[in-house]
C-alpha cells in the first residue's frame, strides 16, 4: 500500500526549490507542519464546543427568543462537526500508521483542515451575530456577524492567495534572472522565447 510510486522517495521531490529532500522527507515536514495546524485548531474549536455548551445552563439562556435558539442549536452543531472533523486525522493517521500512506494521509488531512476552518470561520460568525443579537438587537448581531465574516475571509481566504501570487511572481522573476546570468549575452533559448 506504497501511495509513493518506484524509487521516487530517494529522489529530490523538487530540484528547483533549494530544499534538497526526498518525497519522504517533504512527506514527513508537510505532515509536521499539519500536526502544529491541527494542534491549534483542535484547541480552538474544542473551547468554542465548551463555551457554546455551556452557555444553555445560564441562567439568562431562558431570555432567548426563537430566533436565537434557533441560532444557537445551529451553531452548537456546526461546531461539534467541526470538533469532529479537527480530530479526524488523528484516527486517519492511526488506521494508516505503517501502511506507506503518508502521501494519503497528508493530501487527507489537508481537506479535513480547510474544512474544519470553514466550520470555524461560521462558528466565528455565528457567535458574534448570537452575542450581538441578543444585547444588541437583530441588526446588531446580523452586522456583527457580518463583519466578523468578512474579516476572516479577508485574512484566511484573501490574504493567502494575494501572497501566494505575489511569492509566486517574485519566485518566476528571480528563476529568469538566474538563467540570465548563467547564458552568454546575446544568447536565447526556445524556453525563453515561450515566457
Amino acid at each position: 500500500m506504497n501511495d509513493i510510486p518506484g524509487n521516487a522517495a530517494d529522489q529530490d521531490a523538487d530540484p528547483n526549490d533549494g530544499r534538497d529532500e526526498t518525497l519522504t522527507e517533504r512527506l514527513d515536514r508537510n505532515w509536521d507542519e499539519i500536526l502544529q495546524e491541527l494542534r491549534v485548531i483542535q484547541t480552538g474549536t474544542q473551547i468554542l464546543t465548551g463555551f457554546l455548551l455551556a452557555a444553555v445552563f445560564q441562567s439568562r439562556f431562558s431570555d432567548l427568543d426563537d430566533y436565537q435558539r434557533t441560532v444557537y442549536a445551529c451553531l452548537v452543531v456546526v461546531t461539534i462537526l467541526t470538533t469532529v472533523m479537527g480530530l479526524a486525522p488523528v484516527s486517519l493517521h492511526r488506521v494508516l500508521f505503517r501502511q506507506r500512506a503518508k502521501a494519503t494521509i497528508v493530501a487527507s488531512t489537508d481537506r479535513l483542515l480547510q474544512v474544519t476552518m470553514g466550520g470555524v470561520a461560521i462558528t466565528l460568525a455565528g457567535t458574534a451575530m448570537l452575542i450581538f443579537d441578543f444585547v444588541f438587537g437583530r441588526v446588531g448581531g446580523v452586522l456583527a456577524g457580518a463583519g466578523v465574516l468578512a474579516v476572516v475571509c479577508m485574512l484566511w481566504v484573501v490574504l493567502p492567495r494575494v501572497l501566494r501570487r505575489r511569492t509566486a511572481a517574485a519566485a518566476a522573476v528571480s528563476h529568469r534572472v538566474d538563467r540570465s546570468v548563467d547564458q552568454p549575452v546575446g544568447s536565447s533559448t526556445s524556453n525563453d522565447r515561450r515566457e
